[in-house]
């Protein structure tokens, strides 16, 4: 994923507003206080009212989300098409971790398509003729709003791979029943990854392309 600086900022967050609420009773967010103002996450600590009415302080990482795409290599009603996966280091992970490729917006308010396309051709060096929405999916909401947006890619073509010098990235190109017998044995963990593959064998098995 991309680490574009200027996608958010401190100031971005200060004015997120506090919902409207005169009578004091809708849960939600009353007030934030911003605690590090990172490159990738902002972190606050949110006062916030549940939906018994209590009120209570929630630690919130602030992300501005990313778009993730599977592409498909083959025909889409090819009997086992192959897809490309990167295999990427992550340090949080300890070591590398097979993925989709995915990435951040380049600026507030950029289309998820474009951020897709560009993200694809970027970490897989391949571009997309089409792409299909799959979905979003909130990626850890006990304490995140980052949400990604899911993506299947047809009619691919190659591209050129454009790393940022924090990534260490790799193609690799399966079929679509390796990959899934690869998350049903553990080998792909990444639960980006899992969903959109998952997502995507189901549009395939249904014709819906």
């Amino acid at each position: 994923m991309k680490n574009s600086p200027d996608v958010l900022t401190a100031a971005d967050f200060a004015r997120i507003p506090a919902p409207v609420d005169p009578e004091g009773t809708e849960p939600g967010r009353i007030e934030s206080r911003l605690v590090h103002d990172g490159r990738v996450v902002h972190l606050t600590v949110d006062r916030v009212r549940f939906p018994d009415g209590s009120t209570g302080e929630l630690e919130m990482v602030r992300h501005s989300g990313a778009a993730a795409v599977l592409p498909v290599l083959d025909a889409p009603d090819a009997p086992d098409p192959r897809v490309l996966l990167v295999r990427q280091y992550r340090y949080a992970a300890d070591g590398y971790l097979l993925e989709v490729p995915a990435g951040r917006p380049q600026r507030p308010g950029e289309e998820w398509e474009i951020c897709a396309r560009r993200e694809l051709e970027e970490e897989g060096a391949v571009r997309a003729g089409r792409l299909i929405h799959l979905g979003a999916i909130y990626t850890t909401p006990g304490f995140t709003d980052e949400r990604i947006h899911l993506y299947m890619a047809l009619d691919v073509t190659p591209g050129t791979q454009a790393l940022d010098a924090d990534e260490f990235v790799e193609p690799v190109v399966l079929t679509l029943s390796d990959a899934l017998a690869r998350i049903r044995g553990g080998e792909i963990v990444d639960a980006k990854t899992i969903c959109t593959i998952h997502l995507a064998a189901q549009r395939l098995s249904a014709g819906l392309y």
